[in-house]
């Protein structure tokens, strides 16, 4: 490894990476009394976050869903998400059963992503200490940890046997399911069978596996002889041939082995005749098998539990007392071996399984045929490997020309998610243990891909799923920071994937046809190599690849993607389904978004963070506790009457993981500092305590926001002078109003979409009042005037109804001057932010975490022209774009008063009628209607 700082004499006093873990004043995190280690921010941020110890919530609904999850990650048994960690390797489990889902072998594509979860669950439990300082959750942490770095070991070492007691309470050979290892008997050992052969073994399969091997003697998939616990019948299947599996002379069993159990499984072959037992008894016979051992040739192949078939799984299960004769057996010696342990030892070989440790078993026939213990693999190109699963995937990616995740699922996006946990756990807890897990993972990495010519990682990440490698960059990046090792900087570049970055970089939008969540984390970690490296192409492109989704491919709530995909800019009223907005694209959008302000101080990024938190990434999480799942969603149906899911294919999904983390990380946006101390930056208005250690100051923030349009913040601590920039946010068009200790403030007046300055020398006991009113506002899909979101203030409100045709409302009916269209609803009483519609409809915050059947987009009738609740009885017009007369009516508001009002009333209406769209006569009668009407300001 290159020269660089130790990993020992990284020590700093804040993390400033993705989730910002720094822990508050008091808490330990390597050891009582310590500080943990951390990533010093870029000196190219100009803006700083806090770590998460540093800002705590406040009573509210982040603390409330938060709550959720912490006592789901408290609560659920960590060595669980080892499991399959631990079974690749062949080390016993304890009775931890893997989640399943995207993490079992029997889930979508095998299981092929396992692994990815357990790096989601570390950053978790790494976010939720820096919270809380919770000793459970750093006890959890060292606890996974602990258990991945023997896995590395064990994967640096031969595999070992796991012994297990046999039928008769002498040893066997276990073999867990999701283990890649089998038994290899020496080239000889069927040297002494000519004409006639027995082969016997006791077995405990632990899975139903059909085509699971318990003996395959062959040399490829043309010659061999084969006993499989599980045929195509279910049944034990006995079979040889010299011409592959057309030419096959078989015996199939009658009945299933049971799964758990011992059973006695003997095949005996001579005289043409073939008979398989079960239990000392005969199960079937074959009275035309001309085949025999000698047609068979010597073989180089002599396996127990692994197939010459690479679809069939290695058997999972136990292996007792398996011999081999030289002669079939008869009824009554087959029986015996049934009833008494080593009753006659096979005279080819004899395996009593009796070892308890190494890698080698005994041969009890005299022949000295030792067997040995391998993995089915191999052998990990470096030290560094660590997965739940054998390097195949990887190595396989290499040659891959078009993606198929059944063989090959994006490893390096699994690879990235247990990258990210370690480092999350090191830098929380200052486990030594994790940053060397993370160096020595990144270090193998380095090995494979720096190796490979540029235009095979160039295709390799081009190709769709099985290239994914989500946001591995920016992990890289921030060991480099900690590590200084150059290599670790060369490998970041390695995933460059140039065709993206170049269109990016130049402003050409090709996302059309992208899948969404493989590319977004790729730009975040382009961001990150700017910060590095200094060039500004990766910062450029990330910057053109933003504007390329917000506005043009985002839905209402925050969310992109429709079936995963993005498709052409501005389209979104016909992709609305049971499958949009993928909640990993809303993490991802976060985190990019978070990651360019820190660069620009663009207040676009936090007002589309504010929609996307608020929204989409609060809504994911259900508002109830489980024990066993995080009841986070995958996709968002934006169709009409979509019922949100939360517990989607079967658990552990990508979503999930993510939903994991948002939950305990709603805070690390909520304030940023300037680089230099000099101004502290308010992006959300969310109840939190802030301690600003540099400056000797804490702010606290009251409010129950989103339920109340303002805020209060009071400073506490000594004299600091710094400005203080609170975001006005765009959709704050009805006078958005600051006061210091109840007085009004000089200069400008805010301006929504900005920042708003206040700078003063802050002292002990300041207040500062904001008042930021809501208005029910609609927002237009770019490509359909008529489908509509409704917003109160920040807040998606949805229509609750069952029905899956699209709710049609009308909402001008009682606008007020101002613009607003709340008067023409009713306030449910009891329920914040509930409100019902004139038909009954209810409306409701999209952000809570309901089964209710939802609308989040609506169509508007609006069928009369109707002012301050009086209807002229003139049909409203609508011109070719969807437009119609009261749209151009009340996109002017607000109006100073109702003259105004009339007066553009009657503007408007001279216009369309020259238009002919409306007759001189009905103009002249909605300009009376609107004089006649009152209205709310």
């Amino acid at each position: 490894m290159a020269s660089g700082p130790t990993r020992r004499a990284l020590i700093g006093a804040a993390t400033l990476g993705a989730a910002a873990l720094s822990l508050a004043p008091g808490r330990a995190g390597a050891a009582p009394g310590t500080a943990a280690p951390g990533r010093a921010a870029p000196a190219a941020w100009s803006v700083r976050p806090f770590g998460l110890g540093q800002v705590v919530l406040g009573k509210g609904v982040f603390a409330d869903k938060r709550r959720l999850m912490l006592d789901f990650g408290r609560g659920y048994d960590e060595m669980r998400l080892v499991q399959v960690f631990r079974a690749n390797v062949g080390r016993p489990t304890d009775g931890a059963v893997a989640p399943g889902g995207w993490e079992g072998l029997d889930g979508e594509a095998n299981g092929n992503l396992r692994g990815h979860t357990t790096g989601h669950f570390l950053t978790m439990l790494a976010q939720a200490y820096a919270s809380t300082g919770e000793q459970v959750y750093a006890d959890k942490i060292r606890t996974m940890v602990g258990e991945l770095y023997e896995v590395r070991a064990a994967l640096r070492a031969d595999p070992t046997v796991l012994s297990a007691t046999g039928r008769f309470g002498g040893g066997a050979v276990s073999n867990i399911r999701g283990s890649y290892q089998y038994v290899d008997l020496p080239a000889g050992v069927l040297a002494g069978a000519t004409d006639a052969l027995t082969f016997s073994a006791w077995v405990r399969p632990e899975h139903a596996d059909d085509w699971a091997r318990i003996a395959d003697f062959g040399d490829d998939t043309t010659r061999y002889l084969y006993l499989a616990a599980r045929g195509a019948t279910g049944n034990p299947r006995f079979a040889l041939t010299t011409s592959g599996a057309a030419g096959e002379q078989g015996i199939d069993g009658t009945a299933p082995l049971p799964v758990g159990a011992w059973s006695h499984v003997a095949v005996t072959l001579g005289g043409g005749t073939g008979i398989l037992y079960v239990d000392g008894t005969e199960a079937a016979r074959n009275t035309s098998m001309t085949l025999t051992p000698a047609a068979l040739g010597a073989l180089k192949d002599h396996w127990l539990g692994l197939s010459h078939y690479t679809g069939d799984p290695v058997f999972a299960g136990a292996l007792d007392e398996v011999h081999l004769w030289s002669r079939a057996l008869s009824p009554n010696e087959v029986a015996a071996l049934h009833e008494v342990s080593g009753s006659d030892a096979g005279d080819l070989a004899a395996y009593g399984f009796d070892e308890t440790s190494g890698s080698t078993f005994a041969d009890a026939s005299g022949h000295a045929n030792t067997a040995r213990l391998r993995r089915t693999w191999g052998a990990p190109s470096h030290p560094g490997f660590l997965a739940a699963y054998p390097e195949t995937q990887f190595i396989a990616l290499e040659s891959m020309t078009g993606g198929d995740y059944t063989k090959v699922w994006a490893p390096y996006y699994t690879a990235h998610k247990i990258l990210r946990g370690l480092l999350d756990a090191h830098t929380a807890t200052g486990d030594p243990r994790a940053l060397d897990l993370a160096e020595g993972l990144c270090d193998w990495m380095y090995s494979r891909l720096s190796r490979l010519p540029a235009a095979t990682l160039q295709r390799m990440w081009g190709i769709f799923s099985s290239g994914e490698f989500g946001g591995i960059v920016e992990a890289i990046c921030d060991l480099y920071a900690l590590s200084g090792d150059p290599q670790h900087l060369a490998l970041a570049r390695l995933f460059d994937l140039d065709r993206l970055i170049d269109a990016c970089a130049a402003g050409q939008d090709t996302l059309d046809g992208l899948h969404a969540n493989q590319h977004i984390p790729i730009l975040t970690g382009l961001v990150r190599l700017c910060d590095e490296t200094g060039e500004r192409r990766y910062l450029d492109a990330a910057r053109n690849f933003w504007d390329m989704v917000v506005p043009p491919r985002m839905y209402a709530i925050g969310g992109t993607s429709n079936r995963e995909f993005w498709g052409e800019r501005g389209v979104i009223a016909p992709t609305l389904s049971d499958v949009n907005a993928e909640t990993c694209c809303a993490y991802n959008m976060l985190k990019l978004s978070r990651m360019l302000f820190f660069h620009d101080q663009d207040p676009k990024y936090l007002d589309y963070y504010e929609r996307a938190l608020y929204n989409q990434v609060l809504g994911s999480k259900q508002d109830r506790a489980d024990a066993e799942k995080p009841l986070v969603t995958y996709f968002i149906g934006l169709q009409p009457g979509h019922v949100r899911d939360y517990t989607p294919k079967a658990g552990t999904t990508c979503c999930e993981g993510t939903g994991m983390e948002s939950a305990t990380k709603y805070q690390d946006t909520v304030y940023f500092r300037a680089a230099d101390d000099s101004a502290l930056y308010v992006n959300l208005y969310s109840a939190s305590t802030l301690t600003w250690r540099e400056k000797g100051v804490t702010l606290t923030q009251t409010t129950d926001f989103p339920r109340e349009p303002g805020s209060t913040l009071t400073v506490r601590g000594r004299a600091a002078t710094f400005t203080l920039k609170l975001r006005v946010p765009a959709w704050s068009r009805d006078g958005f109003k600051v006061t210091v200790n109840g007085r009004s403030i000089g200069g400008s007046s805010p301006q929504p979409g900005t920042y708003h300055s206040v700078r003063r020398t802050w002292r002990d006991g300041d207040t500062v009042r904001i008042s930021i009113p809501f208005r029910l506002r609609v927002e237009k899909t770019p490509d359909d005037a008529r489908t509509q979101a409704l917003f109160y203030g920040p807040v998606n409100l949805v229509a609750r109804d069952a029905r899956t045709t699209a709710v049609e409302l009308g909402l001008y009916r009682n606008a007020a001057l101002s613009g607003d269209l709340l008067p023409t609803l009713v306030p449910v009483k009891g329920k914040p932010l509930h409100y019902a519609t004139p038909d009954g409809i209810e409306l409701a915050p999209f952000l809570e975490g309901t089964e209710n059947p939802t609308h989040v987009y609506v169509r508007r009738a609006e069928p009369h022209l109707v002012f301050g609740g009086v209807d002229s009885g003139v049909a409203n017009p609508v011109r070719d774009d969807g437009t119609s007369l009261l749209d151009e009516v009340w996109d002017a508001a607000p109006f100073r008063h109702k003259p105004a009002l009339v007066a553009h009333v009657r503007v408007t209406t001279d216009a369309w009628a020259a238009d002919g769209l409306l007759t001189s006569a009905d103009a002249a009668r909605a300009v009376t209607t609107a004089k006649r009407a009152s209205y709310q300001a």
